[in-house]
């Protein structure tokens, strides 16, 4: 592992009973890298993002964050290693107001109250939920409701962010303050692992692209390559690039 890679995955293998869900699975992501991560439904993504967060364990080869090994380590472990997840269907304490879903996150990092509080409120300000700051997040809409995920997200100071489909089905506005955050964050120096079948996302968005289809690594490399990949086309592009 180079200095500079922050997460690498070797030789990895998952799979159900007889189905292999990833087969032989190798993935580096750089210190303060945007990745992003796409590929067909069935391609393996989810599970991949499963084993990384602790919520799989590797059936075989390595995963490591900074040159330590934490695959099979549990959800817990790994968030306090430095990775934090913003799942697919939204992961949210529905019955908690706005502030205290984050500031469970940020006590869960080991922030003490009156900084977990400030830091939650600092977030929802930026991501326009301050009017909602003490409102229940199961009244919410669908799309606030990922916000106040994605924003949990950020109340540690994260190694990597992981991000399963943080565009499907939300308002543009509110995916355009996703994507806002994510550059500002990037900017900084954060690094950033994002699936999506949102291509046109994707392509204006990450660097770099990983495209996976049948549990392992077809393409990996600049995002206009990928996407132009003959085997990235015909495995999940339909034949034509989107854009």
């Amino acid at each position: 592992m180079s200095r500079l890679d922050l997460l690498e995955i070797r030789e990895l293998r998952k799979s159900f009973g007889g189905i292999v869900a990833v087969d032989q699975l190798g993935l580096v992501v750089g210190a303060g890298e945007l990745v992003g991560l796409i590929g067909p439904n069935g391609s393996g993504k989810t599970t991949l993002l499963n084993v990384i967060t602790g919520y799989y364990p590797p059936e075989h080869g390595t995963v490591q964050l900074h040159g330590r090994e934490i695959g099979g380590r549990s959800p817990h472990q790994i968030f306090r290693a430095g990775i934090v997840r913003m799942f697919q269907h939204v992961k949210i304490f529905r019955r908690l107001t706005a502030s205290e879903n984050l500031e469970v996150a940020g006590r869960a990092a080991g922030l003490p109250a009156g900084s977990s509080r400030q830091r939650a409120a600092s977030l929802l300000d930026r991501l326009g939920l301050a009017s909602h700051t003490h409102d229940e997040v199961g009244g919410l809409s669908g799309g606030q409701q990922k916000l106040v995920e994605f924003g949990s997200c950020f109340m540690s100071e994260p190694k990597l962010v992981v991000l399963d489909e943080p565009f499907a089905a939300i308002h543009p506005t509110v995916k355009q303050t996703m994507v806002d955050v994510i550059v500002e964050r990037h900017t900084a120096g954060q690094a950033f692992l994002v699936v999506s079948h949102d291509i046109p996302a994707i392509m204006r968005l990450c660097p770099r692209t990983v495209c996976m289809n049948a549990g392992t690594v077809i393409a990996d490399g600049p995002t206009e390559a990928v996407m132009a990949d003959h085997a990235v086309v015909e495995a999940y592009l339909g034949g034509h690039v989107a854009r």
